[in-house]
């Protein structure tokens, strides 16, 4: 089992899929902020004086974390922040469902106009197992040498 989870192709896979889910969907929130910001405040769990800078920093955090996680830059810290999100995600998601709220979940900003629900949170346990791969296996070193060959 230890060999499939430090294997480099898994980790270039796992880099791939989800730095192209963090960027994709950091562009979508960074070209109409306002909507993402609805989307936060339909959650109902931040003072609505601190939306607007959530709704503004967390899509670039989103973009850039993407793309270090896609060109290989410092990966075991990338996959911290991003499973940090995807706890917070996955946090918001389940009290928002259990709280009986049928919002979008706001993850794509205005594209997949997806709901809060078991399917989502899914996703993001999914997405957390992959962070959780990268951060506790990914070497660079290791990557090297097993590309070489």
């Amino acid at each position: 089992m230890k060999n499939i989870l430090t294997n480099y192709k898994l980790h270039l896979v796992l880099r791939y899929l989800i730095g192209l889910v963090f960027v994709f969907s950091g562009i979508e929130k960074i070209i109409s902020p306002e909507h993402f910001a609805v989307s936060i405040i339909n959650y109902k769990m931040f003072p609505t004086e601190i939306v607007n800078i959530i709704a503004i920093t967390l899509p670039w955090l989103e973009l850039i974390v993407g793309i270090l996680l896609i060109f290989g830059l410092y990966v075991r810290e990338n996959a911290l922040i991003v499973n940090a999100m995807l706890l917070l995600f996955t946090i918001m998601v389940l009290v928002a469902l259990l709280r009986g709220l049928d919002i979008d979940c706001g993850c794509f900003g205005t594209l997949d106009h997806q709901k809060v629900g078991i399917q989502k949170i899914t996703e993001n346990l999914l997405l957390l197992i992959s962070g959780i791969i990268l951060m506790r296996y990914y070497s660079q070193k290791l990557y090297k040498i097993e590309n070489l060959q």
